[in-house]
C-alpha cells in the first residue's frame, strides 16, 4: 500500500478554521459541568490571542453578552433603521436610539418590580409602554385609568414605589 502524502493545500482545505496564511492559531477548550447532565459540555475557541486561557474565555463571553445587547437594541428600538440620506442625520438617529435603549435598561434595572425586571426590552415595550390609558381630573383628585392588560394597578404602584425609594443625588 502506498504512503499517503498530504500537501500544504490539502492541509489548508482540511484545517480551514485553524489555518489563516502563516499566522499561528491556538485552540482553547471550554468545559462546562451542569448539575442535571451526565456529560460535560465542551466548546472550542480558535484564537490568536496570547493571553492565558481564562482571559481568553472571559473576553469571548463578554463579547457574546455585548452581541446579545446589540441584538436586543436592533429588535426593540430599531437601532439599525438608518434610512436618512445624510450621514449627520443617521448619526443623530442612532444616538437617539442608543439613548432610548439605555433609558429602557435603566428603567428596567431601577424601577421595575421583581416579577418583570428580567423581561426583554421588546416585551416591556409591547406590554407596558404601549399601554392605553386616560387621565381624568376631578375637583380634588386625578385618576389614571389604564386599559386592562399587563400594567395593572399593583404593578404600577410597585414601579412608583421603587422610583420613590431611589436615592436622591446630592447637590
Amino acid at each position: 500500500m502506498p504512503a499517503i502524502t498530504t500537501t500544504a493545500q490539502d492541509q489548508r482545505r482540511h484545517f480551514g478554521a485553524f489555518y489563516h496564511g502563516l499566522t499561528a492559531r491556538r485552540v482553547v477548550a471550554k468545559v462546562e459541568y451542569h448539575v442535571e447532565e451526565l456529560f460535560p459540555r465542551v466548546g472550542f475557541i480558535v484564537t490568536n490571542l496570547e493571553t492565558p486561557s481564562r482571559v481568553v474565555l472571559r473576553f469571548y463571553n463578554n463579547r457574546g453578552t455585548a452581541e446579545q445587547w446589540i441584538k436586543e437594541g436592533k429588535q426593540a428600538v430599531k437601532m439599525t433603521r438608518l434610512s436618512c440620506h445624510r450621514l449627520c442625520s443617521n448619526q443623530v438617529r442612532l444616538a437617539l436610539s442608543l439613548l432610548v435603549y439605555s433609558l429602557g435598561n435603566l428603567w428596567r434595572r431601577l424601577a421595575l418590580p421583581r416579577g418583570i425586571e428580567n423581561w426583554p426590552p421588546t416585551s416591556l415595550q409591547q406590554r407596558l409602554v404601549k399601554t392605553g390609558g386616560r387621565l381624568v381630573k376631578h375637583a380634588r383628585y386625578c385618576w389614571l385609568l389604564l386599559v386592562e392588560g399587563h400594567l395593572n394597578r399593583r404593578r404600577f404602584a410597585a414601579m412608583l414605589g421603587r422610583i420613590a425609594r431611589l436615592p436622591v443625588p446630592a447637590g
